[in-house]
Formats: structure tokens, sequence, C-alpha cells
């Protein structure tokens, strides 16, 4: 099993930036895809940006130009780095561990954008 456990969210307004971070413990294996979802109240769970064990990355439409992903794979840690952040990234934000069917979640952390 793995376990993640995420930091970072916040209160920010604006225009302002926050950086997540999760870090991944137990059975990691060498390739793997890590990344991170949100989910606003009433609202479906949906990508933000996953990254391979190899580097290549994936973004939502809504972030791209505005949020990075990054890893260290020797840490097994991905981080997410939001700039310009807009009231509408308000949301809970979840890292994901995936590896051949197998998945897991952590146990997400609060981003509120105010105006």
């Amino acid at each position: 099993q793995v376990q993640l456990v995420e930091s970072g969210g916040g209160l920010v307004q604006a225009g302002g930036s926050l950086r997540l971070s999760c870090a991944a413990s137990g059975r990691i294996s060498r390739l793997n895809v890590m990344g991170w979802y949100r989910q606003a109240p009433g609202k479906q769970r949906d990508l933000v940006a996953t990254m391979t064990s190899s580097g290549s990355t994936n973004y939502a439409d809504s972030v791209k130009g505005r949020f990075t992903i990054s890893r260290n794979n020797a840490k097994n840690t991905v981080d997410l780095q939001m700039n310009s952040l807009k009231p509408d990234d308000t949301a809970v934000y979840y890292c994901r561990f995936n590896f051949a069917g197998y998945s897991a979640w952590g146990q997400g952390t609060q981003v509120t954008v105010s105006s």
C-alpha cells in the first residue's frame, strides 16, 4: 500500500500563489504517475495536473500557464506550484498515486482563493 500526506493549502487572495506538497510512503513502484486533483463543493473531482516518473506532464486546460507540477523521484514527492490564483480555483486538492491499476489518495488540503 501507498500512503500520501499533503501539505501547503490555505487562504490566499486572487492573484496570489500557493505551493502544495505531497509525500508518498510505502510500497512505491519505480514507474508510476503522481498528480493532483481537486473537488469544489457540489462538483465532481477533476484532474489538475499529473506527472509520470519519467517526467511527462498533463494539465487541465484551466490551469495551463498558471500551475506547475514537479516531482522528486528519490524522495517520492510531488509538488504543485499555483500562481495567479483565481476564486474558481477554490477547492479541496487531493494528491493521487497510480500504478498498474492501483490508486491511492491523500486526505486532501483546502485551497481558498478570495476575490
